[in-house]
């Protein structure tokens, strides 16, 4: 008599992702978190995405506003992530419930006066080809925000998203984690240049990457990042000897407890050669820009997908046991504790700073102010 069923199934095998493996998890992260890029929410567009443990619905407005609002209709709880857009007003599907672009419901589907029962907003912001809403620990209204930054080329931006395990802490944590860059994604070299500078919600890091590649040798690659609370950097890269340029928005977005989104988003450019006309220089620049986006695109998500199976599986350690040539990762923690709750009984979150980091790179000191873990996420 041959084995059941039951037991000739695949034995379970490899790392447990870090939302499965029931690891003590960070808590959401105060600030703004990007749930869609633009060109996704198109006039009349109402799209459901998840953000802290919740479902959030965006939709777009006739006049281009976008509104963010909690899923469920005052009225009796209809989702309203299978609402429509008419006009200006967003209409529930279970009541024909009407509610304007300030929340107040305008009409209701029997011609009755409409009750006063306004839609729950959420402060929402459309920046660089990407939509943020806005979420604090304490209910806190917006005390900073994500600016608008230069775009260079002439050519679309390329975006891309995926959802993984993870925490969004790391990823930001990435841009001052030195030493993985050579280890996984094999820069020949890195150097940090100059200190990283913290000014309240946002930061800055300078770094050069030592590369080689065949028939070209070494080259140099400059990136300047800056980085907007836990949920948002952005990237320009530059490599003087192929003349490329290249602005890259990264964004983790929490959505449960040990699981993120994840989206980036590349524009290129080339340098005009400078030995030749200038209708003809742009016109070579314009030409390598169309002809060769799609392979930069590709192996900027290449590079940024190697650092997927770790955060999908890693477990978030505190106090980490840093080495030299880690890079700074202990002011990082320092700096990324201001945008959680403060631990019971501290008194306060942290204060707001404006300073540069002082300490060597790849110090050993402990990291001794990271956020409390959790097992469940603070809402």
């Amino acid at each position: 008599m041959g084995l059941s069923r039951e037991y000739r199934r695949a034995i379970t095998e490899g790392p447990t992702p870090a939302d499965a493996a029931g690891a003590p998890a960070l808590p959401y992260p105060s600030g703004w978190s990007a749930l869609a890029f633009s060109e996704e929410l198109r006039r009349g567009t109402v799209l459901t995405r998840p953000l802290a443990g919740q479902d959030v619905v965006l939709y777009r407005l006739g006049t281009g506003a976008i509104r963010a609002v909690r899923p469920y209709c005052p009225h009796l709880g209809a989702h309203l992530g299978l609402a429509k857009v008419d006009g200006e007003d967003l209409v529930c599907p279970f009541h024909l419930f009407a509610f304007g672009p300030d929340g107040a419901c305008v009409r209701t589907g029997y011609d009755t006066p409409p009750p006063r029962s306004p839609l729950d907003r959420l402060p929402v912001h459309e920046a660089n080809g990407a939509v943020f809403v806005w979420r604090h620990h304490d209910g806190r209204a917006p005390d900073w925000s994500v600016p608008d930054w230069h775009e260079i080329g002439h050519r679309p931006a390329r975006s891309a998203a995926w959802e993984l395990a993870g925490n969004v802490q790391e990823v930001i944590e990435n841009s001052v984690d030195l030493g993985h860059f050579a280890t996984l994604h094999g820069w020949a070299k890195a150097e940090i240049d100059g200190p990283v500078v913290y000014d309240d919600a946002t930061f800055h890091v300078s770094m050069r990457a030592h590369e080689s590649a065949p028939l070209v040798g070494d080259f140099v690659v400059h990136v300047d990042v800056d980085g907007y609370g836990l949920g948002c950097l952005h990237a320009d890269v530059y490599t003087p000897r192929f003349g490329l340029r290249m602005c890259t928005m990264v964004l983790p977005t929490a959505i449960a407890p040990n699981r993120m989104q994840f989206r980036q988003r590349n524009r290129i450019a080339f340098d005009e050669p400078a030995r030749l006309p200038a209708p003809l220089a742009r016109a070579v620049s314009r030409t390598a820009a169309r002809l060769l986006e799609g392979a930069v695109f590709r192996s900027s998500c290449e590079f940024t997908a190697a650092d997927f199976p770790i955060w999908h599986h890693k477990e978030y350690r505190q106090p980490p046991r840093l080495a030299h040539g880690d890079g700074p990762i202990g002011p990082f923690r320092r700096w990324a504790r201001r945008f959680y709750a403060p631990p019971p009984g501290s008194g306060g979150g942290e204060p707001v700073r404006r300073a540069h980091d002082e300490r060597p790179a790849g110090s050993g000191a402990p990291a001794d102010a990271g956020p409390p873990l959790h097992r469940s996420p603070s809402r």
